[in-house]
């Protein structure tokens, strides 16, 4: 099973130090999320039976025509590379891991293919799998370029799968609203922009037919109630989905600047920043030391990921332990 960022409790006993007094900036979710309302009564005792409410809210929200939840992406991460014949399948690098590994499992032929490469392996390739945006390098690919993918693909009986799990403060960039077309695939996430990661909720965005094969793949009853209910809510909130864009948008920028005043150039989205460090096992540890969790990429692409921080406190740490960390390094 790969290393994913949130695994703060290994972080507490591999360092000794209790899980309150840790600032975990590992993940990309955001710190101040959807206030969760109470739920019905019989929500834990009912099956959850499909809403067509439910779906057509995430329909509305993310723009696209069809729409199925899924308990959390990965599960449409893992059951996609089952639902066709083994192939060549080129997957954006560096990026979320969890793709390459699925499609490999599944006994697909994985080639992972930088950004600036990826155009010519539209011409060759079964199936193409790209974050937008990018975890963990925030980098964007145009939804016009996207759907000239997905349209040479489609031409050959192939897939083009568009991760759009931290799409959401930047909507503008979304294919959702084409998902219809033949062979685009939209994964969309609830856990990360609501700050509702515990829920295990997400979307696929694609023609009937594929959704259909999906369904049965997964099975019944693959979300459950509560996680339907609270996400209904979520999803429909356009107040709190404004504030949210604009408080997020502000922090991202907020991060940028601050790892630029300790000669740091990153990138990444509202909700992370990501470098190629040097030294990421020894930034890593050093944070560490400080009680700050951080996601770190030690292969390949080797270099640190930051999450934002949830209040003015966790703020001043982080500006702490950034300055402690360069003034080592003189």
């Amino acid at each position: 099973m790969l290393e994913h960022g949130g695994n703060l409790r290994e972080a507490a006993l591999r360092h000794g130090r209790p899980l309150h007094e840790w600032l975990d900036l590992s993940t990309g979710i955001n710190p101040n999320g959807y206030p969760a309302p109470a739920l019905q009564a019989n929500a834990w005792h009912r099956l959850p039976e499909p809403h067509p409410s439910f779906v057509e809210a995430a329909q509305a929200y993310y723009g696209a025509p069809r729409m199925m939840p899924v308990a959390g992406t990965q599960a449409a991460i893992q059951a996609l590379p089952r639902l066709r014949p083994k192939g060549r399948v080129a997957v954006s690098a560096p990026s979320y891991a969890e793709h390459a590994h699925c499609w490999r499992q599944a006994g697909h032929e994985v080639d992972e293919i930088a950004y600036e490469a990826l155009d010519r392996h539209a011409n060759n390739a079964d199936v193409m799998v790209v974050c937008n945006p990018n975890n963990p390098t925030g980098a964007l690919v145009a939804p016009g370029q996207l759907l000239d993918w997905a349209g040479r693909l489609a031409a050959r009986g192939g897939w083009l799968v568009v991760d759009e799990a931290f799409g959401d403060t930047v909507q503008q960039a979304s294919v959702a609203h084409w998902s219809d077309r033949p062979g685009l695939i939209v994964l969309r996430s609830v856990g990360k922009f609501f700050g509702l990661a515990g829920l295990r909720l997400g979307f696929v965005a694609a023609e009937q037919r594929l959704l259909d094969r999906l369904a049965e793949w997964l099975g019944p009853w693959s979300v459950s109630g509560p996680a339907q209910e609270i996400g209904m809510a979520a999803l429909c909130d356009k107040a709190w989905q404004e504030a949210t864009r604009r408080r997020l948008l502000e922090s991202g920028g907020r991060l940028h600047d601050l790892l630029a005043q300790f000669d740091i150039e990153a990138s990444g989205t509202a909700l992370f920043q990501w470098w190629p460090e040097r030294e990421p096992e020894a930034f890593a540890g050093h944070m560490a030391e400080q009680g700050i969790w951080v996601r770190l990429f030690p292969v390949k692409a080797r270099g640190i990921r930051l999450g934002l921080p949830g209040d003015e406190a966790g703020w001043q740490r982080l500006q702490h332990a950034l300055q402690t960390w360069r003034s080592r390094q003189k």
